[in-house]
């Protein structure tokens, strides 16, 4: 099941900024261990914002949910979650 989440980051300015790094080392871990197992297969960032479009590829919403809240920085993001499906008219096989 392919899908597309929009994520922004808003972490408070005032948060501790050690943590805040700490944070998003972790995230970073977290984003490298779901990329090489496939779950998360593309990421992009949004130009101008701590923000990113990522397409992941799960097998439920339940897998997906459980995905997005154990990120670190989860409580810090707005997200937008949209399912995907092949378009018939793609010349690709695949997803790329």
């Amino acid at each position: 099941m392919l899908t597309m989440v929009e994520m922004n980051v808003r972490i408070p300015l005032d948060f501790d900024r050690e943590e805040a790094e700490h944070l998003k080392a972790r995230e970073k871990e977290r984003f490298r261990e779901l990329q090489r197992a496939g779950k998360w297969r593309h990421i992009w960032r949004v130009v101008g914002h701590y923000a990113n479009v990522s397409i992941f590829d799960v097998e439920s919403s339940t897998e997906l949910h459980d995905i997005l809240t154990g990120l670190p920085l989860y409580p810090f993001m707005e997200m937008k979650v949209t399912p995907l499906c092949r378009h018939p008219s793609s010349l690709h096989d695949d997803d790329r």
